[in-house]
């Protein structure tokens, strides 16, 4: 049983809801350059647990539930215990990192929600399993060709300035999460090649 991805879901629907019903605990956790700066460095995993709202927290949790329950499996196999939950956290956190460099100087800019450790979840699993097939609103796609995908439209939605969806925290996050299994399981990459090669190849 997935215990780790269930208690991440858990935590992260209790306290976004908290947040979204009492904007008090929304300013305390967001992740704000300011707050930061300041030496409120809780902010850096905080802002990872509240949502703008509902449909921000759905998607994110059901793509945590679909490819975490499989990731934290994986991840078992080498790191005992909570390892799961320490990769989990530590993607809130990096992900976030280059925003904030970018973003140093601005005290206007805020930031929310789990998309950049769900990336890394998302992007490690695509990593062991190129061809499987992940669903996009219903429509079945290759997770390699959504790999592809997902990261061009970042890459130009970010250079378009695009600043409602965090486009950053994606990128570094799938980055991060591809890294982690590479260091984890060094011969994870010539397997991908490999996979590749192979359409059909599963996890």
């Amino acid at each position: 049983m997935p215990i780790v991805t269930i208690l991440l879901i858990a935590v992260t629907c209790g306290v976004s809801i908290t947040a979204m019903q009492n904007p008090r605990y929304f300013e305390m956790f967001c992740f704000e350059s300011r707050a930061v700066r300041r030496g409120e460095y809780y902010r850096l995993v905080t802002h990872g647990f509240i949502h703008a709202d509902g449909q921000h927290l759905l998607f994110n949790m059901v793509t945590l539930f679909f490819f975490g329950r499989i990731m934290e499996r994986f991840v078992s196999h080498f790191v005992t215990g909570f390892g799961f939950a320490v990769f989990y956290l530590a993607a809130i956190a990096l992900s976030i990192v280059p925003s904030f460099i970018s973003h140093r100087n601005d005290p206007s800019y805020r930031c929310i929600g789990a998309s950049g450790a769900v990336s890394a979840v998302l992007f490690a699993y695509i990593l062991l399993a190129p061809w499987s097939t992940i669903y996009v609103f219903f429509f079945p796609i290759p997770a390699i060709v959504f790999a592809g995908l997902y990261t061009a439209y970042g890459l130009y939605a970010q250079r378009m300035g695009d600043t409602h969806i965090n486009h950053s925290a994606h990128l570094w996050g799938g980055a991060f999460g591809i890294l982690f299994v590479l260091v984890l399981v060094p011969q994870s990459g010539p397997a991908f090649v490999s996979k590749l090669l192979s359409p059909g190849a599963g996890l």
